[in-house]
């Protein structure tokens, strides 16, 4: 079955753009010239990009609903969604007006990973850690496309210095998703974000930071004052929220699992400089003291959580905290450890608890964020749908759905005024932010349509602009 398109302006619109970019405590600009390919279609005469979209004849997954409706036909004039009706929608046919008949497709909202690391996704780690910026720049460029093609229309950053890249996209100098930046990962000495060798200690007054403090990946910091330094910095930088490592972590050396980090008093004054901003701490921890002692302090959000035992739930619910969870298995998308290493034992330890905590968050009713978290490997990147789809382990397609389309949007928007892009996400509705997917197929039957976004996302449009259209 062919998708019509009337009065369709495709083309292959490239562009080169020259922006330097700045990096975070380096006093050297690094010119970035980036070439991009703003439309994927039938290459056409370059003309203006349509201001009004009319999709006719869609079934509307509407981010809320556990059903699709009937046809329906909706227009978004601008960035926004204008109107939607069972009726025809009459528009003036102009030069700027594009008519999709999307023949009894599915119209949804885009999707939202909570849970992203766009500057080290695609990158391996020693790269990540040692390579020079302007190079780690152009990988997370690309990747920032990719990821727009893949459905992907916002992430929520946690940890890298991406407030460039995040930039350039909101200037139109290069394609990607909305990004919602935390910033350096602030960590503890021996923490989980703490990158040094041991040949590197001990720190003095006169040492030098670390490579990955320098570029803004990391940001070690021990007691309350130093803390308190390093987010009122990361808020300085445009953080619109904030992230500590609250424990041990798989792919960090010298953190064993099971040590907790940070006092209650140290997350307070995180917790205290975010609020004075208007926005929120969350924390990478898997244990039930870790996560304890970041309630206790008003962390608003657990990432992972997958060793949370029945009392750390409860407290969870009770405090009205979130879980950002993903589907952490020992399966092909397990972030790539060194068989018989330490790391590889902790990995082990983290999938092994992913059941109960998704049993425990069901159970209390604990509201509950999905993503990826892949890391230093493009291939399991590239497979971000695929670890959306399996989620139907724990919930209904629906339930995946809604959790990666309005749920994520509503914990975005936990960054209150910090909030970059102002806006209802997450949602099909009139006045709603104008980010949608066209799938061939109804993913409420087959969530897997989500794991080949080439070949299903017929249309992927963001903040009222397509960036894919396939001519079928």
């Amino acid at each position: 079955m062919a998708m019509i398109v009337r009065n369709s302006y495709t083309k292959t619109d490239i562009k080169t753009k020259i922006d330097f970019i700045f990096l975070k405590g380096l006093s050297l600009a690094i010119p970035l010239i980036i070439s991009s390919v703003f439309f994927t279609g039938s290459a056409a005469a370059q003309t203006p990009s349509p201001t009004t979209v009319l999709f006719e004849n869609v079934k509307v997954f509407d981010g809320k609903s556990s059903k699709l409706s009937a046809p329906t036909n909706v227009l978004v004039r601008g960035n926004k969604i204008e109107s939607i009706s069972a009726t025809p929608i009459p528009v003036n046919k102009r030069a700027d007006t594009l008519i999709i008949n999307g023949e009894g497709r599915t119209l949804m909202p885009g999707l939202i990973d909570a849970h992203f690391h766009m500057m080290m996704t695609a990158t391996p780690l020693q790269v990540a850690l040692n390579g020079e910026p302007g190079y780690l720049n152009l990988i997370a460029a690309r990747e920032a496309k990719k990821t727009l093609l893949r459905g992907f229309t916002s992430v929520r950053d946690l940890a890298g210095p991406v407030f460039s890249i995040k930039r350039a996209i909101d200037e139109s100098l290069i394609e990607g998703p909305r990004i919602w930046p935390s910033g350096a990962m602030i960590s503890q000495t021996s923490g989980h974000a703490d990158y040094r060798s041991l040949n590197e200690l001990p720190r003095t007054a006169n040492s030098h930071l670390h490579h990955s403090e320098v570029t803004g990946g990391a940001a070690i910091a021990d007691g309350a004052d130093e803390v308190l330094r390093r987010t009122r910095e990361q808020l300085m930088l445009g953080a619109s929220q904030i992230k500590l490592a609250a424990g041990g972590g798989v792919s960090s050396n010298y953190d064993p699992l099971d040590v907790a980090q940070y006092t209650e008093a140290e997350f307070r004054a995180a917790v205290d400089a975010a609020e004075n901003w208007g926005t929120y701490v969350t924390v990478h921890a898997y244990t039930p003291r870790a996560i304890q002692t970041a309630i206790n302090a008003g962390v608003k959000v657990i990432d992972h959580a997958q060793l949370i035992d029945e009392a750390t739930a409860k407290l969870a619910a009770k405090k009205g905290v979130w879980l950002s969870l993903q589907p952490f298995l020992d399966d092909e998308d397990a972030n790539p450890q060194p068989e018989g290493s330490a790391n590889r034992a902790k990995q082990l330890q983290v999938t092994q608890g992913t059941d109960t905590a998704f049993a425990l968050a069901k159970k209390y009713n604990i509201k509950v964020a999905w993503g990826t978290d892949s890391l230093f490997d493009a291939k399991l990147t590239a497979r971000q749908g695929a670890q959306l789809a399996k989620m139907i382990r724990w919930y209904t397609p629906a339930e995946v759905l809604m959790m990666a389309t309005s749920g994520n949007a509503e914990l975005l928007a936990l960054s209150g005024p910090r909030n970059p892009y102002p806006g209802k996400l997450g949602v099909i509705e009139p006045g709603a932010l104008a980010d949608l997917l066209l799938v061939d197929g109804d993913p409420l039957a087959d969530i897997n349509l989500v794991a080949d976004p080439e070949k299903n996302f017929l249309v992927i449009m963001k903040d009222g602009k397509i960036a894919k259209q396939i001519m079928r």
